[in-house]
């Protein structure tokens, strides 16, 4: 496993972990070789509200992995399934928007509401607009699937929204070429053959195809659906322990946010020892000011009247060049846009 502390939520909804435990009996594996070492059983995946921690699903992946070596397209065989209607708000989010590029704003504005362990972001460069897929973060021995999964489930939903076979111009993997004998499932998950072999996977999306309009735009629908994602995923991002409370200390902090010696200070701890702790509750001081850092800007974009200059300035950043770089990776589009489509 990867030292870094990972960016995705600790907190999840089961439904992948249902998916995946599905797809393991489907493939002979019973329900318990599917969740071993996971601390859940067959009561737990009968509630298709409650929360797994994010380890717990990485140990599904793991267990799956582990008792189907024999089965080279496992990646695509689980990213089929994950269509719209098993992400619950965010689908819906999706589905009432009024064009493909606002769905795909939307859906990486809140993509933390996903079961995706990739990163997925949005690159706009002279040569072309794509969806980059980061699987950095992972395991080594967890990448392949994941990357797979994760890029086909893209493409399936992106299938759902448009209605074409081939939702991207074209497809680039980080992985090595398959066999021959297989390469036709990739054309048939991706709907074109993908390049292999890349640098990064990228996913080329249709300039056209993103203004083109959906059936199911619903402003109302969709403001509704976005104020429930926005409550939800704070709600993901909450913290217990210590880490919980490094996060109210920051969002306390008042006309900046606080450095780490200040927050050691306010607990009565050395630095190191808060690095230490935090590092055992699997986060680190500067991951937790990232998300309260986040979640601050997405709050006080909303504000009418408030210059990037005073965001930048409140969430610490020197430069407001500094403040729109980091909020582009975070949500992969720009503060201004961010909040005229708040205000629209």
């Amino acid at each position: 496993m990867s030292t870094s502390t990972p960016p995705w939520p600790r907190l999840r909804n089961i439904g992948s972990v249902q998916l995946m435990t599905q797809l393991g009996t489907e493939l002979g594996l019973t329900v318990q070789q599917c969740l071993e070492n996971t601390g859940l059983d067959v009561m737990a995946l009968a509630d298709g509200q409650a929360q797994v921690e994010a380890a717990q699903e990485l140990q599904v992946v793991a267990n799956l992995l582990e008792s189907l070596p024999e089965q080279p397209l496992l990646g695509l065989l689980a990213g089929r399934r994950y269509q719209l209607s098993r992400y619950g708000i965010w689908g819906y989010a999706l589905l009432s928007s009024a064009s493909l590029g606002e769905a795909l704003e939307m859906g990486l504005r809140y993509i933390d509401l996903t079961f995706a362990f990739c990163r997925i972001k949005a690159r706009e460069e002279a040569s072309g607009h794509w969806l980059v897929v980061d699987d950095s973060w992972i395991a080594p021995e967890l990448r392949r699937f994941l990357l797979l999964r994760d890029s086909s489930a893209i493409t399936r939903i992106q299938r759902e929204l448009t209605g074409l076979r081939q939702p991207f111009k074209s497809v680039q993997l980080a992985l090595p070429a398959p066999p021959a004998a297989l390469l036709s499932a990739y054309t048939e998950a991706y709907g074109c053959t993908p390049q292999f072999d890349a640098a990064e996977t990228l996913l080329e999306l249709d300039p056209e195809l993103l203004a083109r309009g959906l059936p199911g735009d619903n402003p109302a629908v969709r403001q509704a659906c976005e104020q429930q994602c926005h409550q939800l995923l704070q709600r993901y991002r909450v913290r217990d322990g210590l880490a919980g409370r490094v996060r109210e200390l920051l969002l306390e902090g008042g006309a900046a946010l606080p450095d780490m010696p200040s927050v050691a200070a306010r607990l009565h701890l050395t630095e190191r020892t808060l690095r230490r702790r935090l590092s055992d509750e699997q986060t680190s001081f500067r991951q937790l000011q990232e998300e309260t850092r986040e979640a601050l800007a997405e709050e006080l974009l909303r504000v009418p009247g408030l210059s990037l200059d005073e965001v930048a300035q409140r969430l610490g950043y020197g430069e407001v060049s500094s403040f729109v770089h980091a909020f582009r990776r975070w949500k992969g589009i720009s503060p201004r846009r961010f909040a005229r489509q708040l205000r629209n």
